[in-house]
């Protein structure tokens, strides 16, 4: 049997009721699949996280999570990012299992991803979150320095809308947006995980040696969550967006780490929870 790769979205026929009238047509869904993340080293193997994904940028996706995790600190310790093809493994699961192979004699201290075991597309890593578990990851405070108009601010949305091409295609889907100060779009990736999009762009970020983030900005659809800031933090980025509201150990985390931290991000209006300094008000 031949291995079948499942796209990022899939097509289902839907009954449309509109004004007392159905209507049958075929409709595309965003696809929801497992993927296991899989660490090789001195010739072991193990599974450090299984999360619910949409697929697509598989590769960044399990990068992007290992460094925040602080697992993968640079690129030079990947030696290899594959699809598991072990004779094993069930076919219809090979394009959901990645290998991540690292130069290093054995496996790293995975101590820190226990709680990571299991994480679902809706919530994020599933445990207990805390500030605490940054700080010994030894992040630094972010350095002052990046100041942005608010004029690139309020265009950020619309730059991310229009880079959507799947929730166009399927209204299903949560997306990270990395720009440069001037509002320039360096990178979008989609995911039914807001904190899965993310991690695919870290990731992008790291495998295409980029991962000098202090002068970008974030931008995630939906609500800024624990993880989108711990995530955006241990990647160095200086400015996050959300077009909902954050958590309230979001805003912790940036006031913290010294974020600068943007909700409601709509229209011409946004409100700030950390770091105003960042942002030049016109």
């Amino acid at each position: 049997m031949v291995a079948v790769r499942v796209g990022s979205k899939v097509r289902a026929q839907v009954t449309i009721v509109e004004q007392g009238r159905a209507r049958k047509r075929l409709d595309y869904l965003a696809a929801e699949e497992p993927l296991e993340i899989r660490l090789q080293a001195g010739g072991q193997t193990q599974t450090v996280a299984v999360t619910m994904r949409t697929p697509g940028a598989d590769f960044e996706l399990a990068a992007g999570f290992l460094y925040g995790e602080g697992v993968v600190s640079e690129r030079g310790l990947i030696r290899h990012i594959s699809y598991c093809v072990d004779p094993e493994v069930d076919v219809e699961q090979r394009y959901n299992i990645v290998n991540v192979g690292l130069h290093l004699p054995g496996l790293p201290k995975l101590a820190t991803l226990e709680r990571h075991f299991y994480t679902t597309s809706a919530c994020g890593v599933c445990g207990k979150a805390s500030l605490e578990a940054i700080e010994m990851r030894g992040c630094p405070v972010l350095p002052a320095g990046l100041v942005v108009a608010q004029d690139v601010l309020v265009g950020l949305p619309e730059k991310l809308q229009e880079g959507q091409g799947l929730f166009n295609a399927t209204g299903g889907l949560h997306a990270a947006g990395l720009f440069s100060a001037a509002g320039e779009l360096l990178c979008l990736r989609e995911d039914v995980g807001r904190h899965n999009a993310v991690d695919k762009v870290v990731g992008w970020a790291l495998l295409n040696r980029k991962l000098l983030l202090s002068d970008c900005l974030l931008l995630v659809s939906g609500r800024a969550s624990y993880e989108i800031l711990q995530k955006s933090t241990v990647a160095g980025v200086p400015v996050v967006c959300a077009v909902s509201a954050p958590s309230h150990l979001a805003v912790d985390v940036a006031r913290q780490f010294g974020v600068t931290l943007v909700g409601f991000l709509r229209g011409e209006r946004f409100t700030v929870y950390a770091g105003e300094e960042r942002i030049r008000i016109s």
